[in-house]
């Protein structure tokens, strides 16, 4: 029996009491109605897993109000491995002090979660999204723990085959609909998933340049 618990308890699948009494999250508005009136705003002191059903839906869009109160600190937003070159333009035009954006580029997905990791783990950064190419069960708890620890926004993004698997973060979103109609699934979080997706609206408020020129996609 004990050897059977042990099993269980290491389930990725499982949420335990205590993962929630170790941080109680800090909650920064979304600027999103939608959202802020069912989650409260995006946690500061949790691990985000945001899922792309497809690049180019205007999924950081969802992210760039929060972004924009939390460039006014004196910490960085550390962006760590982007899909795209990050377009200033648009970035300014949602708010975002440009001066505190930090671009870092590894060259291995080992490189991105050490990088990740420091960053969020620092306490000099405000916000870390980091876009690695592969994530392990192992990887997720080192950074929620780095996240606790920093009192920082962290965001990680994947792809929709990441929902075939469990994992061990609090947060787990998924980003679908269009850049007119944006639409956020909450697969799971702190106290329970939500049965209806969430609609964000249009991501065109963001929307400089029409090429994918922002991170990750068109903004």
């Amino acid at each position: 029996m004990p050897a059977a618990l042990d099993t269980l308890l290491h389930n990725a699948t499982i949420w335990r009491g205590s993962e929630h009494s170790r941080a109680e999250s800090q909650i920064i508005p979304s600027g999103f109605d939608a959202f802020d009136n069912a989650l409260g705003g995006w946690p500061l002191g949790a691990l985000i897993e945001l899922i792309t059903r497809r690049e180019g839906i205007g999924e950081l869009s969802v992210l760039l109000p929060a972004l924009a109160r939390l460039s006014k600190e004196e910490r960085w937003i550390a962006l760590i491995n982007p899909t795209y070159i990050p377009y200033a333009p648009a970035l300014f035009h949602a708010g975002i002090d440009l001066a505190k954006i930090v671009v870092i580029r590894a060259s291995s997905t080992t490189d991105v979660l050490w990088s990740m990791e420091q960053a969020l783990r620092s306490g000099t950064c405000s916000a870390v999204l980091g876009w690695p190419s592969a994530m392990t069960e192992q990887a997720i708890r080192r950074l929620q723990l780095a996240t606790e620890t920093g009192r920082a926004l962290g965001v990680y993004f994947t792809q929709p085959g990441a929902i075939a698997r469990p994992a061990p973060v609090p947060y787990r979103l998924q980003i679908g609909g269009s850049i007119d109609d944006i639409r956020i699934k909450v697969l799971k979080r702190r106290g329970g998933s939500l049965t209806s997706a969430l609609h964000m609206g249009s991501a065109n408020t963001y929307l400089i340049n029409q090429k994918k020129m922002g991170v990750g996609s068109p903004l």
